[in-house]
């Protein structure tokens, strides 16, 4: 199979999708977390079949989507989700999953438990909802993360009800244990709080993580009771504008109930790119994923010879490096640095949330030939 990442610059300056165009025609666009890939034939051949047949109406009957990603769960994970009806609903994305899922289990004003550094929309979702982010962050994150277990069970003895977990970690590409995720469980259970666990990253845990993507949801059986999982194969497969998510729970009745606008929110393009990804594109996906793991694997390397002064731990999921960059001494946003004399844009740190200040996330989901030169532009700013 030819590489997925064998689009050339000029190729990739084409693109309307916001990685590239929202930034200057000089700018290297290194931000958002959007690989820069050919898409997957087995995606490409099923568009265009919805196209040839006129196929561009409402989202139809969600059945096939449920049906493929239970069949990719199982095979990858060994996770079960198929079962009663309900269990399993459509949304646009993750992050319209996250807030419907929110809106029901929360009021204004409540907290909701994050651990950053983490995914930076977390806090926008908050905010749009009135809700407030009650941060505990990572432990060791020199050393890849790890969940404070006994900062998590003060949040909820103090009455946090709601934890929003990022699973596996963006931006640290922590993959969790399952002990890990089953004393989360338990923590959750223990004081009545729901675990909604943002999956998105799951189908790109690298082949040499020391330990597999583990589904909340298959922890434990309080992992069961406590747990919504919200999936979607837009990162993997780099399908995000098609917009399509699920989100999966094992209670019934534990979604709100169904709203027009929440029917209607997925693409019917989303649903057959969904379809033909869980099903024919899983050596596309393994192909991708390889490369991303040489990716990273490659960086520590490449930063030592041009940004000797940044850190960098290498996760074992995604696409996405926290650099350290306090030595350099460009305060709290390195990224604004790295932009205006680099002429490459990266994620600022600071949006990270409690940890952020003097970091900055670099997105490694592209040829490698554009992370070297992200580099090097990044190095060109400290001159």
């Amino acid at each position: 199979m030819a590489s997925p990442f064998d689009l050339t610059l000029e190729q990739m300056r084409t693109h309307r999708s916001a990685k590239w165009s929202r930034v200057p025609h000089d700018v290297l666009p290194a931000w958002t977390a959007e690989m820069d890939v050919r898409t997957a034939p087995a995606i490409s051949a099923a568009l265009h079949t919805a196209v040839d047949r006129s196929d561009l109406g409402y989202a139809g009957e969600p059945t096939p989507v449920v049906d493929a990603f239970a069949g990719f769960a199982r095979d990858v994970w060994g996770w079960e989700t198929q079962g009663t009806p309900g269990r399993v609903r459509l949304f646009a994305d993750v992050g319209q999953a996250a807030k419907e899922t929110l809106r029901a289990l929360t009021s204004p004003g409540d907290a909701v438990v994050l651990n950053p550094p983490v995914y930076l929309s977390f806090y926008p979702w908050l905010r749009d909802l009135g809700l407030e982010a009650l941060e505990v962050p990572m432990l060791d994150v020199a050393d890849g993360g790890r969940l404070d277990l006994e900062g998590m069970g003060r949040a909820l003895a103090g009455g946090a009800r709601v934890v929003l977990l990022c699973s596996p970690h963006n931006p640290l590409g922590y993959v969790y244990p399952r002990e890990e995720l089953a004393a989360l469980a338990d923590l959750a259970a223990q004081h009545d709080a729901v675990v909604i666990a943002d999956e998105i990253h799951a189908p790109l845990v690298h082949p040499g993580s020391p330990r597999p993507f583990v589904p909340f949801l298959t922890v434990s059986e309080a992992a069961r009771q406590v747990g919504i999982a919200l999936h979607s194969p837009s990162k993997a497969w780099n399908t995000a504008g098609l917009k399509l998510a699920l989100g999966v729970t094992a209670v019934e009745g534990r979604w709100p109930a169904r709203q027009p606008e929440t029917d209607w929110a997925p693409s019917i393009l989303g649903q057959v790119a969904a379809v033909a990804a869980y099903t024919d594109g899983r050596d596309w996906l393994a192909a991708a994923v390889a490369e991303i793991e040489a990716r990273t694997r490659s960086l520590p390397a490449l930063l030592a010879e041009h940004l000797p002064g940044v850190r960098f731990t290498p996760g074992h999921a995604s696409y996405l490096a926290w650099l350290d960059c306090r030595d350099l001494g460009l305060g709290d946003d390195p990224a604004q640095t790295f932009l205006e004399r680099g002429r490459v844009l990266l994620s600022p740190g600071p949006a990270f949330g409690a940890g952020g200040t003097g970091f900055a996330r670099l997105n490694i989901g592209t040829s490698e030939e554009l992370v070297q030169e992200a580099v090097r532009r990044m190095a060109s700013a400290l001159t």
